[in-house]
């Protein structure tokens, strides 16, 4: 499966184009407008979202809600983009107020200095545009057409936020409380941490700062043998890792329980084999499912840390990129905390890469088909 995306943060649209795709399953619309949503979601996000009433829009690849094997268009409106039309025009017919809005001064922390760099750009505009976060709005859509692939082989994703700041929630994932998430503006399964946490937001807008923070995504219900060991790039936990660190603002990516992996002797992090219901697995899962690249038939448990937005409503200092001088950085319209976003674009780029693993391994051309080879694949794996 190849994807691309394209499109600007105040541009007309977002678009991706998904090649590869199986033939033969029924597409809920619906469902990935919800993903959208969630998106959108958040104690702590700022204006913008009330302005996107984010809907994607397909434009080929599906006829009467099933895929049908060619290449998959998606859009997404930006409707912001009525209010920047005279500045991100194509075909640049209002200098004057492009002059007016031109960036000069970079955000530490940001891609925009660098960007301006490396492409010799005298507006900043250009780097941050693309650079935005807003194109995870069209990453999220194509995670949660993937999820429903994902879905029709009975695999499913989980995510939730682990901590905000200082504030831990140490709650793992159990059906019961992943039920309430949408319960917490936070998307963490902790009533009380939550609470604390929207007063950690809250103490951050006020000081004009900003906050970062921890998710998990579970991966469940996948049979072992996913990925391989035998090439860098084939190795499960190589390729998430990749897409995860792709992710806006994320900073650093573990599997399983990291601080025992890292503080324990082996013997006691070691996940023992065992045989359980005639089945071979693992008595615990220290190593987050995931063993010598490839999945061991356990849950994968992932965690990344997004670091504080870069924009500041009490700006750092910086320079004028043109004068050298020192000034005060850009002031773009940004959010106070962005980590339960995070955690939902997290995990649909999981089941992006999760849905592009299986479909390097098996015929894909025809979903029947597929799903034959997966059903018969997976009681291999547990007859062994």
């Amino acid at each position: 499966m190849r994807i691309l995306t394209a499109g600007e943060s105040h541009g007309p649209v977002l678009t991706a184009i998904i090649e590869g795709f199986p033939a033969g399953i029924t597409i809920n619309i619906k469902k990935i407008n919800e993903a959208l949503r969630l998106r959108q979601q958040g104690y702590g996000r700022g204006k913008r979202m009330k302005i996107e009433t984010d809907k994607v829009f397909i434009l080929s690849g599906i006829r009467d809600n099933v895929t049908i094997g060619s290449p998959i268009t998606i859009q997404i409106k930006n409707k912001d983009y009525e209010n920047w039309n005279n500045i991100m025009n194509i075909t640049g017919n209002d200098k004057l107020s492009q002059e007016k809005r031109k960036i000069k001064k970079p955000r530490p922390g940001h891609a925009d200095l660098v960007g301006g760099q490396k492409r010799r750009f005298s507006d900043l505009r250009n780097v941050l545009e693309r650079s935005s976060a807003r194109e995870t709005a069209i990453s999220v859509a194509v995670g949660a057409l993937c999820e429903q692939l994902l879905n029709e082989l009975n695999i499913y994703v989980y995510s939730y936020v682990s901590q905000i700041g200082k504030i831990k929630s140490n709650i793992k994932y159990d059906k019961l409380s992943y039920d309430k998430i949408n319960d917490s503006e936070v998307r963490m399964l902790s009533k009380q941490k939550s609470e604390e946490a929207y007063r950690l937001i809250d103490e951050a807008k006020r000081l004009g700062t900003t906050v970062g923070g921890k998710f998990t995504v579970e991966v469940h219900n996948l049979p072992a043998g996913l990925g391989d060991y035998i090439q860098w790039d084939k190795k499960i936990d190589s390729l998430l890792s990749s897409a995860i660190l792709s992710i806006n603002a994320v900073k650093s990516i573990e599997f399983g329980d990291c601080d025992k992996l890292s503080s324990e002797f082996g013997s006691e992090v070691m996940d023992e084999i065992i045989i359980k219901n005639n089945k071979i697995t693992r008595s615990s899962n220290y190593l987050g499912g995931i063993e010598g690249g490839m999945t061991n038939g356990m849950p994968i448990i992932i965690s990344g840390v997004m670091k504080p937005i870069p924009t500041q409503y009490h700006p750092l200092k910086t320079i004028d990129i043109e004068t050298k001088e020192v000034k005060l950085a850009l002031v773009e319209r940004s959010d106070t905390c962005a980590v339960p976003a995070c955690s939902v674009v997290a995990h649909y780029t999981v089941a992006k890469v999760i849905a592009n693993v299986i479909l390097n391994q098996f015929d894909y051309s025809s979903f029947g088909r597929l799903k034959e080879q997966w059903n018969n694949y997976r009681k291999e794996m547990e007859n062994y």
